[in-house]
């Protein structure tokens, strides 16, 4: 199966709570395979609604109106997987009295594929994010940080293949340089390693020898920053073969996806629906035997 370039025409839909829906390069529909990819980051241990008379955000959010929108998609399409972009800890009384074992506790029951880790996730130190794993039902990937010399080691995976009716899907994830962001004594012996050399060295492990169909790079990198600080889009713009950058940290609500052209002038979608679980992103790629069309939809939860 063969990879094709993303956007020929942008247009505006509505699907249920749908802000945006847009997709790449229409084929025949026959013999198409659909795959669901939902996705949050810096959730932040917003477990609750927002309260009514919030001045922002009135009612919205909460783990249990996600898990309903969840379980729908699941239902409409057996085949979705469903991501988290880091900063899963950290933001309310929850997590400062359970550590972080609700967070994990309701995530696995929302049945979560995967996670990468944020900075805030080693709020409690990295012996207290360990002593949390067994809590975590899910997968905990991160590439570019090396725990050889701590806890974690051999518990984080730097990627894993999903199959979902046939079709090969690679994830991997990416974290922020901890330097200057996070207390050494939190984060201990972990080393921080170069993303746009770790994304290239997997990206193209998961193409050439795990055969995957599509790529999906869980990024705690940041959206985009004025300097030249390493960011989503610049990882886009300097690597070849990933498909899709999850974002997250800089709490960004994109309603639609950014496209970049990466270095070999192929179309990178990057995505983050900005933070505390108020949004469920969505996309739907649509597989024939030489082409991929991708629909995407931001959800209010």
């Amino acid at each position: 199966m063969e990879r094709r370039d993303f956007i020929k025409k942008t247009g505006a839909t509505t699907l249920g709570l749908a802000l945006s829906s847009w997709s790449i390069h229409a084929q025949p529909k026959k013999a198409r395979k659909h795959i669901t990819i939902l996705h949050t980051n810096d959730v932040h241990s917003h477990i609750d609604p927002f309260p009514a008379d919030h001045s922002r955000n009135p009612n919205l959010g909460g783990v249990a109106r996600r898990a309903s929108l969840i379980d729908s998609v699941r239902k409409e399409n057996p085949n979705t997987l469903l991501f988290d972009a880091g900063d899963i800890f950290q933001g309310t009384p929850y997590f400062n009295f359970y550590g972080g074992e609700l967070e994990f506790k309701l995530m696995s029951k929302l049945q979560y594929d995967a996670a990468t880790i944020g900075n805030h996730d080693f709020d409690n130190g990295i012996d207290g994010l360990y002593a949390q794993l067994p809590h975590a039902k899910f997968e905990l990937l991160s590439a570019n940080y090396n725990f050889e010399n701590t806890v974690l080691d051999t518990h984080v995976k730097p990627y894993k293949v999903f199959v979902k009716d046939g079709i090969r899907i690679g994830v991997f994830g990416l974290g922020i340089e901890l330097n200057g962001l996070v207390l050494h004594e939190l984060y201990k012996e972990t080393e921080y390693l170069s993303p746009i050399e770790i994304a290239q060295d997997i990206s193209k492990k998961l193409k050439k020898d795990e055969n995957c169909d599509l790529i999906v790079c869980l990024s705690h990198l940041g959206y985009d920053y004025k300097s030249n600080k390493m960011s989503d889009l610049k990882l886009a713009a300097n690597t070849e073969n990933i498909d899709l950058i999850i974002g997250g940290h800089t709490h960004t609500f994109l309603k639609k996806p950014t496209i970049v052209k990466n270095r070999k002038d192929q179309n990178v979608l990057v995505n983050q629906v900005g933070c505390y679980g108020l949004h469920l992103g969505r996309l739907d790629f649509y597989f024939d035997q030489s082409s991929k069309e991708v629909k995407t939809t931001t959800i209010i939860v």
